[in-house]
């Protein structure tokens, strides 16, 4: 029986069930098998991405030393506390687009010697109108350094993207030998040592380039697998594993553009297959937009209806990109890694001088959830995914201008989907009746219901994540658990009357979750989500 058929059945024995238990029918179902694993849900897949863009590094990551703002060597310190309550696994840097445009020599030294250089983003029209200020000319003052400095003390694994449009594959072989090279063996080693670190900063994600389609480079998917293959050709690994990260395609909403993927790896592959080995990912990117008029807090049901529609397609674009890849590599060695993903909304800018900043809200919460139940059910597939960015910027999970500072709901879904991290992925079949909707004068349809489920075996534990998508409308769900029985629970949720609403630094918890006991018991049982919300049941199984 196919998916649709079998969850269609499942939803009308599930109402008529139902009803005649509790006199109120279902209108969703969720079927979850502990006995069909995905994979391991890596912890990884919930990394964070900073760019040296806007208002991202400098006042939101990086404040100074001097600053009266609290700071932990200059890293802005409520920052801090907040990453490590998330227990953030890896965070992708310097770029993005600044990546191919950045030379890491600048980024280390005494601070005050460091050159300014034109930042890369200094085009976009916005700042024009703007003060000058490291926006626009890079002052360096946050370099490999101080990146290894905000990592050491939240915890996270860096993940760092070379310069393959604009230096050589010398420059990158130095700067492993500078982050890696063991203490005192080579100049490069003593430099990192006056800098401030002795020891290796042992980092083994590197991007070879970002974006080689575009920003980085403008190559033709053959032309960049050549470069690929000479920035990773005998680069010194001081007996570690180096994963090397390909820049792979930047997906639309309309199609996924597979024919990047298929490029680059058929002319990595014409080389010799073990090129394979130590090709750890291939990157892809997807932005599902914004709504109708731009904004991030003002838009319409449809408008909110339409932007998770196109969160959705994520699911549609790992599919296509994974079979593509296993034209070619059959033993699906190389693994996708979505290192920027999210909403791309137009405003309400925080600050004029902080490119693509705005408070994100309810809406934005909802894809977070979507999307990470996505790379939940594909957790076979993904080694890594970064959401863009990590503050002011984009998706955002927090926002701070000078003192002020704050979280935003995704922040908040980031949080409740932590429990997922190691878990073993399972099937997870949802569904309640679709959402119809008329946008910019078509019709379309939304999916009622979807989630995701991971176990954790040595405890005994379910997690389960649901999104529901309704604005208006509430969903009384039969959950049925085949091959496991429920003992007790506990719930978060993430939900708002008001679609719109955000948090902003007059009104920091506007938008928080609430926690309380779940009443779950036995193989099947009914739990109604709120309209507009992100739900987490974690669930002690007998």
């Amino acid at each position: 029986m196919k998916r649709r058929e079998f969850i269609a059945s499942s939803l009308a024995l599930a109402s008529t069930g139902m009803a005649a238990r509790t006199g109120r029918a279902a209108n969703g179902v969720i079927e979850i098998l502990i006995n069909e694993p995905v994979g391991r849900i890596a912890p990884e897949l919930h990394g964070q991405f900073t760019e040296h863009i806007g208002g991202v590094i400098y006042d939101g990551i990086w404040v100074g030393e001097n600053s009266k703002i609290p700071n932990q060597g200059g890293i802005r310190k409520a920052l801090v506390d907040r990453l490590r309550q998330l227990q953030v696994p890896v965070v992708r840097w310097p770029g993005g687009c600044f990546a191919d445009s950045y030379n890491w020599r600048d980024g280390t030294g005494p601070q005050a010697e460091r050159p300014v250089r034109t930042n890369f983003w200094a085009n976009d029209r916005a700042l024009w109108k703007v003060p000058d200020g490291p926006q626009k000319y890079e002052p360096n003052t946050f370099g490999t350094p101080e990146f290894m400095r905000f990592c050491r003390l939240t915890g996270a694994k860096p993940y760092f993207a070379a310069n393959v449009r604009s230096l050589s594959p010398l420059d990158f072989d130095q700067w492993v030998e500078y982050c890696n090279a063991p203490a005192e063996s080579t100049t490069l080693a003593r430099r990192r040592a006056a800098d401030g670190s002795r020891e290796p900063h042992g980092v083994t994600y590197w991007g070879i380039g970002n974006e080689s389609w575009g920003c980085g480079g403008n190559f033709l998917p053959q032309e960049y697998a050549t470069e690929y293959r000479r920035f990773t050709a005998w680069v010194p690994d001081y007996g570690m594993k180096l994963n090397f990260i390909g820049s792979g395609p930047g997906a639309g909403i309309d199609h996924p553009n597979v024919a990047w993927t298929r490029g680059f790896l058929e002319a990595v592959a014409a080389k010799r297959l073990s090129l394979f080995d130590q090709l750890y990912g291939l990157s892809l990117h997807y932005y599902c937009g914004t709504t109708g008029n731009g904004s991030s807090i003002n838009f319409s049901a449809a408008d909110w209806y339409q932007l998770l529609w196109q969160a959705n397609v994520m699911d549609s674009h790992l599919t296509a990109h994974w079979l593509a890849m296993g034209e070619i590599d059959r033993d699906h060695k190389v693994k996708l890694v979505v290192d920027e993903w999210g909403a791309w909304h137009s405003g309400p800018a925080i600050d004029p001088r902080y490119l693509f900043s705005y408070p994100p809200s309810m809406l934005d919460a909802l894809v977070t959830g979507i999307t990470l139940d996505i790379f939940n059910r594909h957790a076979e597939k993904l080694a890594m995914c970064n959401v863009a960015q990590l503050i002011n910027n984009l998706h955002t999970l927090f926002l701070a201008v000078e003192d002020r500072f704050t979280v935003t709901p995704n922040f908040w879904v980031f949080d409740m989907y932590k429990a997922h991290r190691g878990g073993q992925s399972l099937r997870f079949m949802g569904d309640a009746p679709s959402i119809p909707y008329s946008y910019q004068g078509k019709g379309n349809s939304l999916w009622g219901l979807a989630g995701s489920a991971s176990i954790h075996q040595k405890e005994k534990r379910l997690v389960v994540t649901v999104v529901n998508p309704n604005v208006s409308e509430e969903r009384t769900t039969e959950i049925t658990l085949h091959g496991a029985s429920a003992r007790s629970g506990r719930v978060t949720v993430l939900a708002e009357t008001d679609i719109h609403a955000h948090n902003d630094f007059e009104h920091p918890n506007a938008v928080r979750p609430s926690e309380a006991p779940a009443k779950v018991s036995g193989s099947r049982f009914a739990w109604t989500f709120k309209p507009a919300s992100v739900t987490k049941l974690e669930i002690d199984l007998a």
